[in-house]
């Protein structure tokens, strides 16, 4: 999302090709076939390649299957945009590359989606890492979100672009890994201007689906709950936590970890250690 871009347009999202697999998902595969399977599951705004740093560089040793969400990178931009159809296409691209439960990993929406498909299909999950979930958020945070989604789709120029992220909430992440996310994410147009990969209309929907009430998992299950300690409110609710608390008893570790909101790209190692205590 951009809140710095002057002119409020509509994205120039229509053309996003299909992917040639068929599958609606574009998906990112890391690490041997043999390995503890890992699905991770990137936040509104990303992409599956936001992955590739954790799985390449800090745990070689998983089978990483890292899609990017409908409506994002270079996956299919059609809807249905709900939980329930991107629960099902996650789904759909692990069980395409194995019938093992995974590890599931998820950032912010991401994290939302992992307690979604742990409720519906906990055959499929054999332990949750939560990064900063966003689930049963307030609706008037989510309605000022999606406003300005809408109202500053693009930026001026790919500076704009890198500024604003260096200013919020990518402020401390490493340069190369922003550098790495703007040369895979960052679409500059013709005329200059600039927007992320992803559909605004599928955005919009992401934020609707944020505010709505929050689940658990069906069964007991391993599950790590990390909060970004300098995010203000914090997407990790009370009640998040003590319905965590509630279902999942010993079953459940919390972790606060002092960084903004983007976890796994500010604290990889951290990350890395918490994914591995529970291959």
């Amino acid at each position: 999302m951009s809140s710095a871009a002057s002119s409020a347009r509509p994205s120039p999202d229509l053309a996003a090709p299909e992917p040639a697999s068929g599958d609606p998902l574009n998906t990112y595969v890391h690490g041997p076939e043999d390995g503890p399977v890992v699905l991770a599951l990137h936040g509104v705004t990303g992409h599956g390649r936001r992955w590739a740093n954790l799985a390449e560089n800090h745990v070689p040793e998983a089978r990483w299957i890292a899609p990017d969400l409908r409506g994002h990178g270079h996956s299919t931009y059609e809807p249905p945009w709900h939980i329930e159809s991107h629960v099902a296409s996650a789904l759909a691209a692990l069980r395409e590359r194995t019938d093992r439960p995974a590890v599931v990993v998820g950032h912010s929406f991401g994290g939302a989606l992992a307690l979604h498909l742990a409720h519906d299909r906990p055959d499929a999950v054999r332990a949750l890492v939560l990064l900063d979930p966003a689930i049963g958020q307030a609706p008037s945070r989510m309605r000022a979100v999606a406003d300005a989604t809408i109202a500053s789709p693009d930026y001026d120029d790919a500076e704009q672009a890198r500024s604003e992220k260096i200013h919020g909430a990518w402020a401390d992440v490493a340069p190369e890994i922003l550098d790495a996310e703007i040369a895979e994410h960052l679409v500059v147009e013709p005329s200059g201007r600039a927007h992320w990969r992803y559909s605004v209309p599928a955005l919009v929907a992401a934020w609707g689906e944020l505010s709505r009430d929050l689940v658990v998992p069906a069964e007991p299950v391993p599950t790590i709950l990390v909060r970004a300690a300098r995010v203000e409110p914090p997407y990790v609710t009370d009640a998040l936590r003590g319905a965590l608390r509630e279902r999942l008893g010993d079953h459940l570790r919390e972790v606060d970890l002092d960084c903004d909101h983007m976890v796994p790209q500010a604290r990889p190692e951290d990350v890395a250690a918490l994914v591995r205590s529970v291959l």
